[in-house]
């Protein structure tokens, strides 16, 4: 639970700081697109941040929650995945990062769905 928590919250910093540098640091930097992509690195990190934080919510309530700290680690890991590639493919400019993403979104689906399977 604890570890969880932390998580999300360094999370929940890292994304505001990031979002600030992309709003700030890059919008003169990046192209159109690419800061699309980047907003959407963002949006993604900040919704899977605060899971984080409710999934260690959760896991406190729960007797067993070792497939809640799993759904956890799996959204850890898709954060890394799915926003840090994309982050990289757009202050890099290398387009094989893109191959990353679908990663990262599969660790998503796969976290929400023990969390569905352990609040049942």
């Amino acid at each position: 639970m604890t570890s969880l928590l932390v998580l999300g919250s360094l999370n929940m910093f890292l994304v505001v700081a990031l979002g600030a540098f992309g709003a700030h640091g890059l919008k003169n930097k990046l192209s159109e697109d690419a800061m699309k992509v980047y907003q959407t690195g963002v949006q993604y990190h900040m919704a899977h941040a605060l899971g984080l934080l409710l999934i260690g919510v959760l896991s406190g309530q729960m007797p067993d929650a070792s497939l809640l700290e799993t759904a956890g680690l799996l959204l850890f890991a898709g954060i890394v995945l799915f926003s840090g590639s994309l982050y990289a493919l757009c202050l890099t400019g290398i387009r094989k990062l893109g191959a990353i993403t679908p990663l990262g979104g599969l660790a998503f689906l796969a976290g929400w769905i023990l969390v569905l399977i352990s609040v049942l």
